[in-house]
């Protein structure tokens, strides 16, 4: 290429070079304005689009006091008023069952029969034991009844006359003995039936016929328990029990005892038993072991609903004549304790614990933490923290006392 070919091309490539130059400079300068533009409308406008929610619409009522009654519950194992252990008093062979495991039985009804056989040979030989010192007896009387002319006419001396007449007493002895033995032998045979003691149900019968039993075993022929009456046993703390004392007016254990009104059952699926109970005593002490003592409620039971080993749990009214109350839709947990979230000035929200001493259907009765009048939120709280905003929507606690009466 000459020199003149290679300036006409450097002339014409440089204002291409320039033109290029000049639209990225205004590609580049339109970009920043626009980042600009952008940036101070953002910080002119603030929540324009992108900004914080309005403050949440929630329920709010407010705290109120009313009558009611609560309950505390207790764990509780069910008896039968009476529950005897059916055993054996004589050794045999179990011949015959004559109930079946669950029957219903009256006193007096027969339960087993052993194998008398032994025993009738035994009164036998008691009865011949019998009869043969009874004739002693009477050969006694016999050789006093000879002496004792002959003494009085001095034929003989006193002293065998003695010796008869110890003879005799001998006898008498060896008959009552004999006796005795016979009382005895009736006694095992009657031993080989075995009777109901009291009317009630036949519990599991783990022997069978043909089955050796005796006095020694372990086991017990059957249990047969009385359920016309349930007695439920249950504990409380020592704290427990010191409220359950100032609760009742009385000056004796006994007297507060009987201030305290029908006791409730709860059955294993929840549901309540159908009669009340009462309270019919309590343990002289406290166990060391478990620093607790022992309450025992009586309920009758005439259906035979309830058996012996049932569990569930013993409920103790208390009756309020005013009581704060909240609704439990109100409330949440953390850790085993209640709280609530309270509105505060400017509608602000804040989480208090409550204090609970009762509980009835949709209500907490508040020992401590609210005061009549103090408005919380009823809804929504598990979407609130401390020291948000909210906007009340006041409901009326009458209104909710009318749905679900205490």
């Amino acid at each position: 290429m000459n020199k003149r070919t290679k300036q006409s091309f450097t002339a014409s490539a440089y204002p291409a070079a320039q033109r290029i130059a000049a639209s990225l400079g205004h590609v580049l300068l339109g970009a920043v304005v626009i980042i600009l533009l952008y940036s101070c409308g953002s910080s002119a406008a603030p929540g324009a689009g992108f900004g914080a929610p309005p403050p949440p619409q929630l329920p709010v009522v407010a705290v109120t006091v009313a009558p009611g009654t609560t309950y505390k519950e207790y764990s509780a194992t069910l008896e039968g008023k009476v529950n005897v252990e059916i055993r054996p008093q004589v050794e045999g062979f179990l011949e015959k069952i004559f109930v079946d495991e669950g029957a219903y039985v009256k006193a007096g009804q027969p339960l087993f029969k052993i194998d008398a056989r032994v025993y009738n040979e035994q009164l036998s030989s008691a009865q011949s034991n019998l009869l043969a010192a009874q004739a002693n007896v009477q050969k006694a009387q016999v050789e006093v009844d000879r002496l004792i002319p002959l003494v009085d006419n001095k034929v003989i001396s006193e002293v065998q006359l003695k010796t008869a007449r110890a003879a005799y007493d001998a006898a008498n002895a060896a008959a009552e003995q004999a006796k005795a033995q016979v009382g005895s032998a009736k006694i095992n045979i009657g031993y080989t039936y075995i009777t109901a003691p009291v009317s009630g149900y036949i519990g599991r019968i783990p022997y069978k016929t043909g089955s050796l039993v005796g006095k020694s075993e372990n086991m017990p022929l059957t249990l047969l328990s009385d359920i016309s009456e349930v007695y439920a046993y249950f504990s409380m703390t020592e704290a427990e029990f010191i409220t359950f004392k100032q609760q009742f007016a009385g000056n004796t254990i006994d007297e507060k005892v009987k201030k305290v009104p029908g006791v409730e059952l709860l059955l294993a699926d929840n549901s309540t038993y159908t009669q009340k109970g009462k309270i019919s005593s309590i343990d002289g002490q406290f166990d060391k072991s478990t620093g607790t003592i022992s309450f025992r409620a009586t309920f009758p039971n005439a259906g035979g609903m309830l058996r012996s080993g049932n569990t569930g749990k013993i409920r103790i009214p208390q009756n309020f004549t005013q009581a704060v109350v909240v609704p439990q839709e109100a409330t949440f947990e953390i850790q085993d304790k209640i709280f609530v979230f309270a509105v505060g000035d400017s509608n602000k929200v804040a989480s208090k614990p409550i204090t609970v001493s009762g509980k009835s259907v949709g209500w907490y009765f508040v020992e401590s933490g609210l005061k009549p009048g103090e408005k919380i939120v009823f809804a929504g709280a598990g979407n609130l923290q401390d020291g948000m905003v909210i906007v009340p929507q006041p409901i009326s606690a009458d209104s909710l006392l009318k749905a679900k009466p205490l």
